[in-house]
């Protein structure tokens, strides 16, 4: 499933490259990084006992464009992997981007073009 951390920076690099359109896949990058810090401090918190990063606050970064960064810091921290609500979530929102990053990059085909 990691891959799947591949589609908006390949659709970020196609409408750069097509539209000279680069502020998405600047978004994305700087998201994806952001979260995936959040999510290396959150479990350095969980194993030392800290203060963690709110829940809310990781979902608020994946919506906002960080969940390729979430994903990637999932697999290989193995953090937020067990609780089924924060997957739940974690899983809605991946799937609501990449509906709507699909819709736009899909767009000339069902526009007519």
């Amino acid at each position: 499933m990691i891959w799947l951390a591949l589609l908006p920076l390949l659709w970020g690099g196609w409408l750069g490259m097509v539209d000279a359109n680069w502020w998405p896949l600047a978004l994305i990058s700087t998201m994806s990084l952001l979260t995936a810090l959040a999510y290396a401090h959150d479990k350095r918190q969980a194993v030392r006992g800290g203060w963690r990063v709110p829940e809310s606050r990781l979902h608020l970064l994946e919506l906002l464009g960080g969940w390729p960064g979430a994903l990637v810091a999932r697999h290989w921290l193995r953090h937020k992997t067990q609780k089924g609500s924060y997957r739940l979530v974690f899983w809605f929102i991946v799937l609501l981007h990449l509906t709507l990053w699909g819709l736009w990059v899909g767009r000339p085909l069902w526009q007519g073009a």
